[in-house]
């Protein structure tokens, strides 16, 4: 089993408080492959920069994830437009992105992390977008 089978399966059994299967696994996969943010160090990179970086540091680590509540999650992507991209790509509000990003994000960077640390090359995010692609719309 690949990483991003891995990864597919850690999260999409992983679902939302509310019990459904969140759409926005994919918009995260978009999110750690996106040049714009710097991929996966960039998005980690501004929880950094927001003040959240042991939080970000323990999502890369190898122990255990802290958790990100929806409010930090809007208060270092809310003014990026992150947020609002992800909301009307998916039919959600701002708040409900950041709730699903808060449940879903930590669980996403730590599987694309197994060895502790971001890995260098987005080639193998590329394909993990292909696959969440194909297992949530497929």
């Amino acid at each position: 089993m690949g990483l991003f089978d891995q990864v597919v399966g850690a999260v999409m059994s992983g679902q939302t408080t509310d019990g459904a299967a969140s759409p926005l696994l994919a918009g995260i996969m978009q999110l750690v492959n996106d040049p714009q943010i710097g991929g996966l160090a960039g998005l980690v990179q501004a929880f950094q920069n927001g003040g959240l970086g042991e939080v970000a540091k323990s999502w890369v680590s190898t122990g255990q994830n802290l958790p990100i509540s929806a409010e930090q999650i809007q208060s270092v992507l809310g003014s990026s437009g992150i947020l609002q991209n992800l909301a009307s790509q998916f039919g959600l509000s701002s708040e409900q992105v950041s709730g699903q990003l808060a449940e879903l994000l930590p669980q996403v960077v730590d599987k694309l992390t197994p060895n502790g640390a971001i890995p260098d090359s987005n080639d193998l995010v590329a394909q993990g977008i292909d696959l969440l692609k194909g297992k949530l719309f497929g």
